[in-house]
């Protein structure tokens, strides 16, 4: 019997929660457009963006929560994979703030930043644009501030994972 991942269910719906429902701008949009997307540069291995991203993300208070080495589930499966391991970051307090404001917030949590080999061997940081959330959430001041440090904290955590900055 398969067993249905949460993980795989919430990034199957992801599509439908950013274009249905009020405020959404699904008009001309591409999943493309729902993401942000950094190559590591020349030099950085996968790994060096691994170590890179947990040192940042301890340096800013974010705590890794969660890591998903999916390539190795898949490869145990018997499919062929190229590298992609999911990460999950968080800081509790903002999650709390948020969460505690409304429960769709639920959804987003936690952070999540996909390192992933593309079909050329150049290897991606990929995560949600959390530009597109904060546009369509009507936050309180409290809440911007929030959403706007936490999106800041991911950039900065893929922006070390992309350039190998220890």
């Amino acid at each position: 019997m398969l067993k249905k991942s949460p993980l795989l269910a919430l990034l199957a719906i992801l599509p439908v929660l950013l274009f249905t429902g009020p405020g959404a701008r699904a008009e001309g949009m591409s999943i493309a457009d729902t993401v942000v997307k950094l190559p590591l540069e020349d030099g950085v291995s996968m790994d060096d963006a691994i170590e890179s991203m947990k040192l940042r993300a301890n340096a800013l208070n974010f705590k890794l929560v969660a890591h998903q080495p999916l390539y190795k589930e898949l490869e145990a499966m018997g499919l062929e994979s190229k590298r992609v391991e999911i990460f999950q970051f968080c800081d509790a307090r903002i999650a709390h703030t948020m969460i505690s404001e409304n429960l769709d917030f639920a959804a987003y949590l936690p952070c999540r930043i996909t390192l992933i080999e593309d079909k050329n061997g150049q290897a991606w940081l990929v995560t949600l644009d959390l530009d597109q959330v904060i546009k369509m959430a009507n936050l309180t001041p409290e809440l911007l501030e929030n959403a706007t440090k936490v999106r800041d904290t991911i950039k900065e955590i893929m922006e070390a994972g992309a350039s190998g900055d220890l």
